[in-house]
């Protein structure tokens, strides 16, 4: 980072309104990652009050991005605002009118909707503008000069989405003209490269940042078939239905859908789901996972799960496996199912293969 550009940013003195030195106040995304921590640090060296807010959703991110953006807030001595996305999140996701990117990712019709919510909360509390801490040309679909402009327009906020690390690159935004921030002392980063970001936190005191991840759960090829399946078998959703795409493998038979724990914080997991309307198989003599099987099956649909729940089991020969509905239980000892079979209905993605995304 030049150190000219830091010397400004430590030096400005903050905006003037009116003639008088007014605190602004603004509404910041904090999503817990380290572009918008920056982002926060630069509003608050040009004196703007920032108040941020958080999306959460058993989608839209992992429990320790919850926690993160928590203790982010409490770092940066900011307000935190929690916006559980919910069925109107879900459909927007089933439905996107700007489509999706590498999976199941709506990038642009995303930002739009946690945009428009967060002007809705700007309004409540009187802030003047809204800041994110997007990069131009980070992420190729949502992050490039075009996505930006629809994102604001659609989101009624056109030329009103301050955006720090990258407003040089950028047309000027109210906030910059009305004099509530200083444009000269917001920065010019573009693309992918960490760089900028990782020597700008060190000159700004920030020691504690998360490292890259892989972003968006959406986006990742083991998780997007999953939910691509959800919606392709089921109108309506419940929150057990996106939680249980989050842990273990994911396998289908028809209408029924039967998840198989992979480690014991899975069994414990898929346990806590336990809605009294899903059927749940394990071994009753040997080691094994817990599975659990969703929807009402046939007979010959339950022997199938049997045999794929004996199939990773400990051992070999046939297993006696325990199939548990609310307070019906029945005994059924059964052969492993073949690993050709096991491949043939396991929901997964291009390689074939799933993992576990962790438990919520």
């Amino acid at each position: 980072m030049d150190r000219c550009v830091l010397a400004v940013i430590r030096t400005q003195p903050f905006a003037l309104v009116c003639g008088q030195m007014e605190r602004i106040r603004a509404v910041g995304l904090l999503s817990g990652g380290l572009d918008s921590m920056l982002a926060v640090r630069l509003m608050q060296e040009q004196g703007v009050e920032v108040h941020a807010v958080n999306f959460t959703s058993p989608i839209h991110g992992r429990s320790h991005e919850k926690n993160r953006a928590e203790e982010e807030a409490r770092v940066l001595g900011i307000p935190l605002k929690r916006i559980e996305l919910g069925p109107e999140y879900l459909r927007m996701i089933r439905q996107p009118k700007y489509g999706y990117g590498s999976g199941m990712n709506p990038c642009i019709d995303c930002h739009i909707f946690m945009l428009r919510m967060a002007k809705r909360y700007a309004r409540e509390i009187g802030a003047k503008f809204i800041f994110t801490g997007e990069v131009l040309g980070e992420r190729p679909m949502s992050q490039n000069e075009q996505a930006l402009r629809t994102v604001e327009k659609a989101a009624g906020l056109e030329g009103r989405v301050l955006r720090p690390l990258s407003a040089g690159l950028l047309p000027e935004t109210e906030a910059e003209r009305k004099g509530w921030v200083d444009r000269s002392r917001l920065l010019s980063i573009r693309g992918r490269s960490r760089k900028p970001q990782m020597e700008l936190a060190k000159s700004l005191g920030i020691s504690s940042f998360p490292l890259p991840g892989g972003g968006c759960l959406l986006a990742e090829k083991e998780f997007a078939p999953r939910i691509r399946d959800l919606f392709a078998h089921r109108r309506r959703i419940s929150l057990t239905d996106v939680l249980l795409l989050r842990v273990g493998r994911h396998f289908r038979f028809g209408d029924v859908k039967v998840v198989v724990g992979r480690d014991e914080d899975e069994n414990k997991a898929l346990l806590s789901l336990d809605d009294g309307h899903m059927t749940y198989l394990e071994a009753a003599e040997e080691n094994g996972p817990v599975a659990v099987l969703q929807g009402r099956p046939k007979k010959s649909t339950l022997l199938t799960a049997a045999r794929l729940t004996a199939r990773y089991c400990d051992g070999t020969g046939p297993v006696l496996v325990k199939c548990r509905r609310g307070d019906r239980v029945q005994h059924l000892r059964v052969e492993r199912m073949p690993e050709v079979e096991v491949k043939a209905h396991m929901i997964a993605g291009k390689n074939g293969r799933a993992r576990s995304m962790g438990a919520q």
